[in-house]
């Protein structure tokens, strides 16, 4: 059997820049920069100032929780929560591009996941390589952030719609991304130590944060089970040089199955870059030609999936919050009392 090779212009490796990194590395600066305007906006506004900064509505991205409980109400009801909707836009994106894509939310969107991998290569830049938990450990914890999503879920979806409506009118849900920049910028000693040690242990093993104890990625994860993309392997070609499982941020077994159906792959063909044999991996669409995504095609429907919502999003007027300087600048002396439910 003739095996057609790559060549090395074509076959990246573990630490090559990619189409994908790049994508990654866009939203991550939007997103400090999102996160820079946020504070100054609430500093005028607790200040008293003249407002000159808007109010840039991509913070609500990390409002998962409650983002989760006004599109339930959505649903229920045909209402849009007003307080935050960005929120529900950014989380319907996240869950349709993990439906077509895997969760490709987390393998090239999320502003996290990006840091959490790059921590991990600095790691094996630092100590030679990354440490990987044993079966017995590592499956049990694992399951921490399914329990943690199904909980979540479980209790969203027990909320009658009543309750869906109090919850999107409390006092607390509209200064929650307040609460939220708070507890980053007065962080106490113990968050300080958390986070810290989360930081440590994503040095040491691959996405710590995203593989043992993010909920969210575990709920995307749901909607990427029943994906109609998936890795596949020839396994004629396959010249079982393990690479492609060492690219595997999630350990997977790649060199081994003939598909990837597991809800842990991310969707970020780090496994095919690295694979020395043509269309021996491929990242696979039911319905679609072989060997058609390539990283660049996947980074256009990516992009242009999030930027397609946000325009529609702003043209509805669905996007940018109807709570007032004025009405935040009343309730943030008093958030640290308000309560959730």
């Amino acid at each position: 059997m003739t095996i057609n090779k790559k060549s090395k212009n074509e076959r990246k490796t573990l630490y090559q820049w990619t189409v994908r990194n790049s994508v990654q590395l866009g939203v991550l600066l939007i997103t400090i920069f999102i996160g820079i305007q946020f504070y100054l906006y609430v500093q005028q506004v607790v200040d008293g100032d003249v407002i000159t900064i808007s109010r840039p509505p991509g913070v609500e991205g990390f409002l998962p929780i409650g983002s989760l409980i006004g599109l339930k109400y959505w649903l229920s009801t045909g209402t849009w929560d007003s307080i935050h909707p960005a929120g529900i836009v950014i989380m319907g994106f996240a869950m349709l591009i993990s439906l077509f894509f895997k969760k490709a939310f987390c393998g090239w969107f999320c502003p996290v996941g990006t840091i959490s991998e790059w921590l991990w290569k600095l790691g094996r830049k630092i100590y030679g390589k990354n440490y990987q938990l044993s079966k017995w450990l590592d499956i049990p914890l694992r399951s921490i952030k399914y329990l943690l999503m199904l909980f979540f879920v479980w209790a969203i979806l027990k909320m009658s719609i009543p309750a869906l409506a109090e919850f999107l009118q409390l006092p607390y849900w509209k200064v929650s991304d307040v609460k939220m920049l708070a507890f980053f910028t007065d962080m106490s000693l113990v968050t300080g130590i958390i986070l810290i040690y989360l930081v440590f242990m994503s040095l040491l093993i691959r996405n710590f944060w995203c593989r043992y104890l993010c909920p969210y990625g575990a709920f995307v994860g749901l909607f990427s089970l029943i994906s109609p993309t998936k890795i596949k392997r020839n396994e004629e070609s396959c010249i079982d040089c393990n690479l492609c499982e060492q690219a595997c941020p999630a350990y997977l077994p790649v060199d081994k199955k003939s598909q990837i159906l597991s809800a842990e792959c991310t969707g970020c063909i780090s496994c095919t870059e690295v694979c020395p044999v043509k269309d021996t991996l491929e990242f696979q669409m039911i319905g679609v030609k072989s060997n058609f995504w390539s990283p660049t095609k996947i980074s256009i429907v990516v992009v242009g999936g999030f930027l397609l919502f946000l325009v529609l999003a702003r043209l509805t007027d669905h996007w940018n919050s109807s709570v007032t300087p004025d009405e935040l600048q009343k309730l943030i002396p008093f958030m640290d009392g308000f309560e959730h439910i």
